[in-house]
């Protein structure tokens, strides 16, 4: 049964890589949603399935077995194409590398985009996803003449220009020092909390899990475990647990 206040929902999605005896399952079975309006963080041992799990949930993948519904489209049925305009149209991706082209200004990066699918950008609004950042007054500057979390967050720009229904961040803050860790964290917490921005965030480290609404935790690709409202400590001990209770093959 699909919940109308789920903006992803996973319904027992299976995903293997290999043949024979080589087959590697990275997903097994998993059904789970993820409601409007709210940031949940994907965690999870080394290989657990995480990334996975955010892949098939973008439709950047597609599920061996299983149904996975995005903003009430069922991708199944999609061809290559409409998946593609799908993602342009509808989601925002965040990386861990920031992705940005060096020759480009913070908004010609921003507006990227939207010429890639053949629209020109409008200058406000690029300049309004900029301001949204934190940047208004960077609009000009090249990404070498930026710190890392200030790139970061011309790539959240980017990843807003097209008002996505989903944002996903995968390690957004995998290369950032811990004071622009907590700049990228709290915008994308301001995002969810002002603008009800439905926000999917992988993750291995439990400071920025506990910026979430929800920890999800996964094993051996199936979700074994959640926690509502995080902090830190709990977050690392649940972790802590999971990595002792590890077994079975290795999952991406």
């Amino acid at each position: 049964m699909i919940d109308s206040n789920d903006v992803v929902r996973l319904e027992r999605v299976s995903r293997s890589y290999g043949t024979g005896p080589n087959a590697v399952t990275a997903l097994d079975g998993v059904t789970v949603g993820f409601a409007r309006g709210t940031f949940t963080a994907v965690m999870g041992p080394s290989g657990s399935g995480k990334s996975t799990l955010l892949q098939c949930a973008a439709g950047l993948d597609r599920p061996d077995a299983g149904t996975v519904v995005v903003d009430g489209v069922d991708l199944g049925g999609l061809t290559e194409t409409a998946l593609t305009e799908l993602r342009r149209e509808r989601l925002g991706f965040i990386f861990q590398s920031f992705n940005l082209l060096g020759a480009l200004t913070a908004e010609q990066n921003v507006g990227l985009p939207l010429r890639l699918a053949g629209r020109r950008p409008d200058a406000d609004r690029v300049r309004t996803a900029l301001a949204q950042v934190g940047l208004g007054e960077r609009v000009g500057h090249l990404p070498s003449q930026l710190s890392g979390g200030q790139q970061q967050r011309v790539a959240i720009a980017r990843a807003l220009i097209s008002a996505p229904k989903v944002l996903f961040a995968d390690e957004p803050t995998g290369a950032l020092d811990s004071t622009s860790s907590r700049e990228v964290l709290t915008l994308l917490r301001s995002l969810v909390d002002g603008q009800g921005q439905s926000t999917i965030m992988v993750t291995h480290d439990p400071v920025a899990a506990s910026y979430a609404d929800t920890v999800l935790f996964l094993a051996d690709g199936q979700v074994v475990d959640h926690l509502v409202g995080p902090d830190p400590q709990t977050v690392a001990e649940r972790m802590t647990g999971l990595e002792a209770a590890r077994g079975g093959g290795a999952r991406r």
